[in-house]
């Protein structure tokens, strides 16, 4: 199996595991060059770093070019087109339209799955812009999920890779504040059937129970570690993952 993990780009990156796919995130209000400068050191220190490329947190078409030759100029030779924040801050809306600028050229290229849909777009808006999206794409990174059934259904119905998005061992009860926060409806429904008692709340669920329903249609997954990056290194090692 292939892991991939979820960094800041302010990660202090000796704390990293050994695993040779980093993603860089640039949330909204972030500086694209904090992103890819992390990028330029993860380059220096081995790792292949994966930028997020936000749409909807990129000015204009000018910073956009700036932002991908800064990435390119350090090494970095894969990126993720994702939209992003909700309310854009300049003339992009979509990742598609990033897409289509042509800059990517000699670059691999993720863009973002929703097997469970997402509060921004209703599930046919989304289905077109998969659609759309995936003549420029050579893999698809999902939203972190629980359910495995939605997993499933989504990975037979695509035609490149899919990378499944996983948590670390966090608690049932972090897990539902997340869920709650990303419109992960099944995986919500999912944690309040099976975990009621306020003992299991309290316990850190682990990733192997998703991991060991959905391996046989996958060999890739993408750990989201919400902050609790000690904690997912400690189980990747334990399970002789790295």
């Amino acid at each position: 199996m292939n892991f991939s993990i979820e960094i800041g780009p302010t990660t202090e990156l000796d704390t990293l595991p050994a695993l040779k796919n980093v993603y860089i995130t640039m949330l909204p209000g972030g500086d694209f060059r904090e992103t890819a400068d992390q990028a330029k050191k993860l380059v220096e220190k081995g790792f292949n770093p994966i930028p997020h490329i936000p749409a909807r947190s990129i000015e204009n078409e000018a910073q956009l070019k700036e932002y991908i030759s800064r990435c390119k100029d350090g090494g970095t030779k894969q990126a993720l087109v994702i939209g992003g924040s909700r309310e854009p801050i300049g003339d992009f809306d979509s990742s598609i339209q990033l897409l289509e600028t042509g800059y990517f050229e000699d670059m691999t290229i993720g863009i973002a799955g929703h097997p469970e849909g997402s509060p921004d777009i209703s599930d046919s808006k989304l289905e077109k812009a998969m659609n759309d999206k995936k003549p420029y794409a050579d893999y698809i990174v999902t939203q972190w999920l629980l359910d495995p059934q939605p997993i499933i259904d989504f990975i037979s119905k695509q035609t490149v890779p899919v990378h499944v998005g996983i948590t670390g061992p966090l608690k049932i009860t972090s897990l539902i504040k997340f869920a709650n926060i990303v419109g992960a409806k099944n995986s919500l429904n999912f944690l309040k059937s099976n975990f009621s008692k306020a003992l299991d709340l309290m316990k850190p669920k682990d990733p192997n129970d998703l991991i060991g329903k959905v391996k046989s249609h996958t060999d890739n997954f993408h750990i989201y570690t919400f902050g609790g990056l000690k904690e997912t290194n400690k189980w990747l090692m334990e399970n002789k993952y790295v």
